[in-house]
């Protein structure tokens, strides 16, 4: 996973697993991001390859971090969007994000389009935003 967060609060990030890729960096990318201490939307229009089995230190890791920032992710990250074109596998991630939502505690929403994706996070920034005031 990386991410772009030259557009925040829309951070971009692509789930593909690349063969540079630093878990390391990744969680100092995401806690750069949760240390700003505004609300942001995740968006994604890349989802994880189905052959990428996490090693056990990778989990242990993902977990121990998850428990250190449980709070800060609950409160500021509003959603992740994963932009998929295909209804079927937009069906296949709702029972999904039912565990996505319990393991990082903010709601897992899928969009059909770019579009869709970017005014689904700009209302519930707008809706964020009217609850806080």
């Amino acid at each position: 996973m990386s991410m772009d967060s030259s557009n925040f609060p829309f951070v971009w990030m692509n789930l593909a697993r690349s063969s540079n890729h630093d878990p390391v960096k990744d969680f100092e990318e995401f806690e750069a991001n949760l240390k700003r201490g505004e609300p942001f939307v995740l968006l994604s229009n890349s989802v994880p390859t189905e052959d990428h089995e996490h090693t056990q230190e990778e989990k242990k890791r993902t977990s121990l971090w998850m428990k250190k920032h449980k709070a800060e992710l609950r409160q500021l990250v509003l959603a992740m969007i994963l932009i998929e074109p295909s209804a079927t596998k937009r069906l296949g991630f709702k029972a999904f994000g039912i565990v996505f939502a319990k393991f990082w505690g903010y709601p897992l929403m899928l969009a059909s389009s770019r579009k869709e994706g970017m005014e689904i996070a700009e209302k519930l920034l707008s809706e964020h935003a009217r609850s806080a005031a």
